[in-house]
């Protein structure tokens, strides 16, 4: 019996595993042949998605790009599978053959139980790769943020724990959107310039960092347009697309990248769908930040919780204005340190502030001027809304600081532009000139001069801000510029005395109160589309109608009552088609601008403005005759380049009448013209630029040209440029003041030898000229003038489709301001006059090319040489934004 009970219980325990055999996870052994099977087969195909995968980056990286680190991933995780099922098929027909019973079991359950459960397992995983592996991108540029480095202050405040707070919260995964908020002039742009700046050395988060100057008129158009040029939308065929259009095509790039958006200054809510930016998530990774002065704003986009940006704390505030101010200043007496620490006290921490009456009170040492200026800085007019406690007393303590009356006209007038609009430096000071703030009697070189110091001033004095790019514009901060108005309105007190509604999104001309008070009046960038009102202005001296692309009309009755009206600037109306005669009846008027209008025609009448100092016509496509221009017999200036006037020898003999002429622009198409210009010493004196076009005599003769600045030749036929009586060259120069040469589709030169009568050249332009083979020819200089030493002064330098060209100077010049040297279609170039010491101490020297032929066949100085520009060469496509320049003459 005990046999019996012990033949029962084997067999209980056999069965039990043999069925086992068909269920539950035993079907890792009665699967496994088929299992392998499909394995295998599924590996197949995920081995031929990698090779795809692997073909495409392999393309994207011949084209100097990187594969994305999620490629990298994937396709090592791809690896790791493909060895684990190497490893496992290795011993695939051992563990076949240990199964029996056709499959159903095996000789050793444990082993085959573990390496079915491995295959399928690993079928599993394989699966995963392989529907992981679809890519719509496999590769990058090495250089992936795109951002522009924005300039910070030289006594930037260290403000790392808010500095760390914002960026910390910025990089948070639950942060969109971001707001800053705070008072005008607290830091919020120092701040978010900081951002930006990190976000240049964080290459490796996003793809774009875009830093937007938005303002207080938020327009929709402007915010797409900036969006498009940082992202290289351009050309005609993108200017031709609706705002629509241009929305979709940029909302669909955008939406493949993970970008950042910084909005500086932003005054009311800003709508992204509209502009084409994909809304920011979490899932797209894309942020938005902002700074405002309203907490509002911060709502209405969407941000509950922002971030407020306080003013300095005391100890802070007292470093930066003690560093504004110099230890020097400080110590030049024993009471002052304490003095100071009163007057930085009163700036209640505000860096704008700090940073102005700092640098008004450096050159203070005596201890009357700083009783004084605390003296000063407790009795402000307080009834400007809203700044009066902080801000507009202590900045109008720097305004009072300015050095006379002229000073602080000229810094008031700056408050008729939009906020943030650049000004050019030049345009400025003509209008000062005209208004009598610069004094013009004594010559215009001498009242440049003059309108330059100004301007040094107030950037100084941090009234004004220059652009660290061009140094040839200035913007006034927008606090600034709300105090200057309110100092022009007599503190507020009559505010109709100076109506700005520049960048306002007006239809019509305002309406005054009391029109007798007015004194200037601003509508530049409106909507005004015609001006039909009569308004009696007895006192307005300053009228800015310029950049109003809607005007196409103005009623005569407009004119009629503005009997001191000195400066007229219509310019850049390009619908505007006509002048009406009762122009006439500005007979103080001193300053005309019509460039860039469609005017066909000037009015009879405006030959009455005897006062008229500065006439723009230039760019005016449709207006063919000035004729009668003799009669504005107190003309110091007079613009008609890249106007459709025609200048003939009639017209040269009008402009010789006007005996007070100093400036002149003009086009010029007629050899015979050409030669008696030439001819009339007065003029010849007076010529700013020229623009001459299609002078088909082999010969051009130059005369000495001192006031020329910037020249154009182009489909000319000429063979050879000359210069006359030029022997004593070296102590006169003869074009001493040329900066800018354009020629184009010269055919016939063969040098341009004479350029070394140009010594302060900046920007030399050379283009489809098919002879030419020489810049400077050895041959044709002669002993005293190998003696020159060219383009001291060249900062730019572009030489495009000159197949003849072998050679811009025969030795290596120093070179010691250039910036930019640009060539394409120059194959016979095959040396630049460069050794290792050449270009800007400390700078890079940038060499553009065309042709990667062309770079790889230049014949270097030495290796020196050639390892210092070599690395600072591109092809047009990598040509740094900054540096990009105009083909188009200035």
């Amino acid at each position: 019996m005990g046999n019996c009970i012990a033949l029962n219980i084997s067999c209980d325990h056999v069965l039990n595993r043999v069925c086992g055999c068909f269920c539950g996870k035993a079907n890792y052994i009665y699967n496994l042949k088929e299992n392998l099977a499909d394995l295998k087969k599924i590996m197949e195909d995920l081995k031929a998605i990698r090779d795809d995968v692997l073909t495409r980056v392999e393309i994207e990286e011949d084209k100097g790009l990187q594969r994305l680190q999620q490629v990298q991933l994937w396709l090592s995780r791809v690896n790791v599978i493909e060895n684990d099922f190497n490893d496992l098929t290795s011993t695939s027909i051992v563990e076949l053959e240990r199964l029996c019973l056709g499959g159903v079991c095996s000789m050793n359950l444990k082993k085959s139980y573990t390496y079915g459960q491995r295959v399928f397992l690993l079928s599993r995983e394989v699966n995963n790769l392989k529907s992981d592996g679809v890519f719509e991108v496999v590769a990058k540029p090495f250089n992936r943020v795109m951002v522009e480095e924005r300039p910070l202050p030289r006594t930037l405040v260290a403000r790392e724990v808010i500095m760390d707070s914002a960026w910390n919260k910025l990089m948070n995964a639950g942060t969109c959107i971001m707001g800053m908020y705070g008072m005008g002039g607290v830091g919020k742009t120092a701040l978010l310039a900081q951002i930006n700046n990190k976000l240049s050395k964080e290459r490796q988060i996003f793809d774009f960092a875009i830093w937007i100057d938005v303002s207080r008129d938020v327009q929709i158009e402007k915010i797409q347009e900036d969006i498009g040029e940082k992202l290289a939308f351009c050309g005609d065929e993108w200017n031709c697309k609706t705002k629509r259009q241009q929305a979709h095509e940029m909302h669909t790039f955008l939406r493949r990248k993970k970008f950042v958006l910084l909005l500086d200054d932003v005054w009311e809510k800003v709508d992204l769908t509209d502009i084409g930016v994909p809304f920011p998530t979490m899932e797209n990774g894309c942020k938005v930040v902002f700074t405002t002065r309203s907490r509002e704003v911060c709502g209405k986009m969407g941000v509950d919780d922002p971030m407020e940006v306080h003013c300095l704390e005391e100890n802070d505030a007292w470093d930066l204005f003690r560093r504004k101010v110099g230890e020097k200043t400080l110590l030049s007496h024993p009471d002052i340190p304490k003095l100071a620490r009163k007057i930085a006290e009163k700036c209640h921490g505000l860096p704008l502030a700090l940073n102005v009456i700092g640098e008004t009170m450096s050159c203070k040492t005596s201890l009357h001027e700083w009783k004084h200026a605390i003296d000063v800085l407790t009795s402000y007019a307080r009834e400007f809304s809203g700044m009066e406690e902080y801000i507009l007393p202590v900045l109008k303590y720097s305004y009072d600081s300015l050095k006379g009356e002229h000073v602080k006209s000229c810094f008031q007038y700056c408050a008729l532009f939009p906020n943030d609009h650049k000004i050019d430096k030049e345009a400025l000071i003509e209008y000062w000139i005209c208004e009598g703030f610069v004094d013009g009697k004594y010559g215009r070189e001498r009242a440049l001069n003059q309108g330059y110091e100004i301007l040094g001033m107030l950037v100084r004095a941090c009234l004004l801000m220059e652009d660290v790019v061009t140094k040839s514009r200035v913007k006034m901060h927008d606090v600034v510029r709300e105090m200057a108005m309110w100092i022009a309105s007599d503190l507020g007190n009559h505010k109709e005395k100076c109506i700005v509604q520049a960048g306002a999104k007006v239809h019509d001309v305002p309406q005054a109160k009391d029109w007798n008070s007015v004194s200037s009046m601003s509508l530049m960038r409106t909507n005004i589309e015609q001006i039909s009102s009569n308004p009696d202005c007895p006192q307005l001296t300053t009228l800015l109608l310029q950049t109003n692309y809607k005007l196409v009309n103005i009623l005569g009755e407009f004119f009629m009552s503005m009997p001191m009206l000195v400066v007229l600037d219509l310019s850049m109306n390009y619908r505007l088609n006509g002048l009406p005669e009762e122009i006439a009846d500005l007979h103080s008027l001193r300053f005309l601008d019509l460039s860039d209008t469609s005017i066909d025609r000037l009015p009879v009448g405006m030959q009455e403005l005897k006062k008229l100092l500065h006439l723009n016509l230039e760019s005016m496509w449709r207006l063919q005759s000035i004729s009668g221009i003799s009669n504005l017999s107190s003309l110091r200036l007079l613009k008609l380049r890249n106007s459709k006037v025609v200048v003939d020898n009639s017209l040269i003999e009008e402009l010789k009448l006007l005996r007070y002429l100093e400036t002149l622009t003009m086009n010029i198409s007629s050899c015979l013209v050409l030669v008696n210009l030439f001819c009339a010493q007065k003029l010849v004196k007076c010529i700013q630029k020229l623009s001459i076009d299609k002078f088909w005599k082999e010969s051009l003769s130059f005369p000495s040209m001192d006031s020329l600045n910037n020249l154009t030749i182009r489909r000319c036929n000429l063979l050879e440029i000359k210069i006359e009586n030029c022997s004593s060259w070296n102590k006169n120069p003869c074009f001493s003041n040329l900066s800018y040469v354009w020629i184009r589709e010269c055919s016939g030169l063969r040098d341009l030898t004479w350029l070394v009568f140009a010594p302060n050249l900046i920007d030399l332009n050379v283009g489809s000229t098919s002879k030419i083979k020489y810049i400077i020819s050895e041959e044709k200089v002669d002993q005293e003038q190998a003696s020159i030493i060219p383009f001291q002064k060249l900062k730019y330098l572009s030489l495009i489709n000159l197949p003849a060209l072998k050679s811009i100077y025969w030795s290596p010049l120093r070179f010691p301001s250039l910036k930019r040297i640009k060539v394409q279609g120059c194959l016979k170039l095959r040396k630049l006059p460069l050794d290792s010491n050449s270009g800007v101490v400390g700078e890079e020297l940038v060499i553009n090319y065309g042709e990667a032929e062309w770079i790889e066949s230049v014949k270097w100085e030495d290796e020196a040489t050639r390892l210092r520009f070599l690395s600072s060469s591109y092809t047009f496509q990598k040509e740094m934004p900054e540096l990009a320049r105009s083909a188009e003459p200035l």
